[in-house]
């Protein structure tokens, strides 16, 4: 395991603080208390008694520690194709972090048709995926990764792609007969529907496919998701979309440390991905930025184009023992 730098030891104290910072200054509001943690059982028992899981999460046997990988997104935008996948997950293995954790390999919004086949399917670009999802999972699935891809509980997608809402059962079926492992599942085009509504469906789709698929809620923190997502997914989006600035970085945490008590084994508070790399920040600062994801249990999910990086984000993102805050046995997120 690598030694921390004195600059690097530096920098995640100055982490801690910020964290314990923010504490301070929630400590007057007053949250609802988690149903589990009201003093009826104890929660650091009840979490890891392996007897009861399930009772706080979803149940599907995924997401003990806090997903790692990465997203096109933050980076690409819709300007993916397979062969950046195929790249991306190469790079992973290659530079050794898929071996540090980083397995899972999320295509985000655009990788479908704008419109669905004659079946009603939804169906890859032929332009940017002509190899299909499917061929594109094997090849993830043969580097002992794991291929994600993006839909959206509304009408359309962000990007104007068909929506999954009331397709929940075809979608989730397409998805597992692709050997799709994650879906990160979006809040565009709603109808104006409660998302307390529109997230369980494909909850129990994904299910009664009996194929494990982390199931990732971004519904933006629009109506506190830690309070009801427990059991529909297996991470919820307490924030809006993250930018790459110190600016964004820093209220987002501060936004995601109010609900540090419902996070846990099998259901993470989601602040979005990583913005490391990507150019916004100083090199301190993206170092505080990933700093603070750990000590958060936030999502790990890197949002920069790894096949590119320069030696200072590698190092960042490669830290065993800032990861190790994060997938470390101690799996509560720390209080704020």
């Amino acid at each position: 395991m690598a030694k921390i730098t004195n600059n690097y030891a530096t920098g995640l104290l100055i982490a801690t603080l910020y964290v314990y910072i923010i504490s301070v200054a929630v400590t007057a509001r007053v949250l609802p208390l988690h149903p589990y943690l009201n003093g009826q059982e104890n929660p650091i028992t009840n979490i890891f008694d392996t007897s009861n899981y399930g009772i706080l999460q979803l149940g599907n046997g995924l997401a003990l520690t806090p997903q790692m990988g990465w997203n096109s997104w933050n980076f690409f935008a819709c300007e993916i194709n397979e062969k950046v996948i195929r790249e991306t997950a190469d790079a992973l293995v290659s530079t050794g972090l898929a071996k540090l954790g980083y397995n899972y390999v999320n295509i985000d919004d655009c990788w479908s048709e704008f419109v669905r086949d004659s079946k009603d399917q939804l169906v890859p670009h032929s332009e940017t995926f002509p190899s299909g999802i499917k061929s594109l999972a094997d090849y993830v699935h043969s580097k002992e990764l794991k291929l994600g891809i993006y839909s959206d509980a509304g009408k359309f997608t962000c990007q104007i792609r068909p929506g999954s809402l009331f397709h929940e059962p075809d979608d989730a079926k397409i998805f597992a007969s692709w050997g799709v492992d994650y879906l990160k599942y979006d809040n565009c085009f709603n109808l104006g529907i409660d998302p307390e509504k529109r997230y369980p469906p494909m909850r129990d789709a994904l299910n009664a496919t009996g194929r494990p698929i982390f199931y990732s809620l971004c519904e933006w923190g629009v109506h506190d998701p830690a309070l009801w997502a427990g059991k529909v997914g297996n991470s919820w989006r307490t924030t809006d979309d993250i930018n790459d600035s110190w600016a964004s970085m820093t209220t987002i945490a501060d936004l995601n440390d109010k609900w540090a008590a419902y996070a846990g084994p099998g259901g993470w508070n989601d602040p979005d991905m990583l913005e490391v790399g990507n150019g916004g920040m100083t090199y301190e600062e993206y170092r505080a930025h990933f700093s603070i994801w750990a000590l958060m249990k936030a999502p790990l999910l890197i949002g920069c184009d790894v096949r590119n990086m320069t030696a200072e984000t590698f190092e960042i993102i490669s830290n065993e023992e800032v990861i190790a805050v994060n997938q470390g046995i101690m799996l509560l997120q720390l209080p704020s």
